[in-house]
């Protein structure tokens, strides 16, 4: 008698920086999420796969919640509350060396109107105090009480496999979405995008603000197997554009290497990338660039 599979959609949600995109990579057990020090790193729902026994489970690394401004802030939100839509569960990321403020307190007050199963998980517990972490948990399952609450270290993994394990107990019954060797839905063209974005972020540090994109514009295999990268990196200013070069282009020099040998590492052939750096002051206002991250437009 066959095995019945079991599959279904978590949303990740949280404040930036809680550790989200580390605590998905760490579930799917590689890299499928760029993940930075400097917060409102995703800005893409970004769908991690991975497996648990017979059970299948997708993890949609939203971006993190926060008052919006700009255009791109707004889609990001957009896309935050989107991905929890209908999901079979809804995992709530919080910094545990941090405070409950008003960020954090907001979202636990929007969920408790959802009627998605709700799990809150307490993250860093590898560097956050005891005492405050179940302050914590008891402050947040006073706003909202929550169907399971875990403490986890998305870093250094632990109370990872007890939070996969129990997510997959709460899967519906149903056929696997995706192959079985398959770690996202991104697509390799996305994927490239965002392995160089995150070194901008590792690179630059605050040096470079968020008015900065990668528009990967020519992906292609070659003959020999390897592939063929062109990539655009978008500023919107002259001055960010020297900062991304450096200085006699020592900058984008190094992103290049370290992007490229990322890639190689992920994709499993030689990768030849191509950078190149364009002011575009108004890259925030064009439709096909938020098409082009999975994002919708909104006004």
């Amino acid at each position: 008698m066959p095995v019945s599979q079991h599959c279904g959609l978590i949303a990740v949600v949280g404040a930036p920086n809680a550790g989200k995109s580390t605590l998905v990579n760490h579930l799917v057990g590689q890299k499928v999420a760029i993940t930075s020090p400097k917060a409102q790193t995703t800005r893409t729902r970004l769908m991690g796969i991975a497996i648990e026994g017979d059970t299948q489970l997708l993890l949609v690394d939203t971006p993190g919640i926060f008052n919006p401004e700009r255009r791109l802030d707004r889609a990001m939100v957009a896309a935050a509350w989107e991905g929890a839509e209908g999901a079979d569960a809804i995992a709530f990321v919080v910094d545990g060396k941090g405070g409950i403020g008003p960020k954090v307190s907001g979202i636990a007050e929007r969920l408790a109107h959802r009627k998605e199963p709700k799990l809150l998980i307490l993250n860093k517990v590898d560097i956050a105090d005891k005492p405050r972490l179940l302050g914590h948990a008891a402050k947040l399952n006073e706003l909202m009480p929550f169907d399971e609450t875990f403490f986890v270290s998305a870093t250094t993994g632990d109370g990872v496999a007890e939070l996969k394990t129990a997510l997959a107990s709460r899967m519906p019954e149903g056929p696997w979405h995706f192959p079985e060797d398959q770690v996202s839905d991104a697509t390799d063209r996305m994927m490239a995008a965002e392995v160089t974005r995150e070194q901008l972020y590792h690179q630059l540090h605050a040096e470079l603000p968020y008015a900065s994109a990668v528009d990967t514009e020519l992906y292609k295999e070659r003959e020999d197997g390897s592939v063929e990268i062109h990539q655009q990196i978008l500023v919107a200013r002259e001055t960010q554009r020297a900062i991304v070069l450096g200085k006699g282009g020592s900058r984008i020099k190094e992103i290049g290497a370290k992007s490229r040998a990322e890639l190689s590492r992920l994709m499993g052939v030689k990768v030849h990338l191509y950078l190149h750096v364009k002011v575009r002051p108004d890259w925030q206002e064009d439709r096909s660039f938020y098409r082009d991250i999975g994002l919708d437009w909104v006004e």
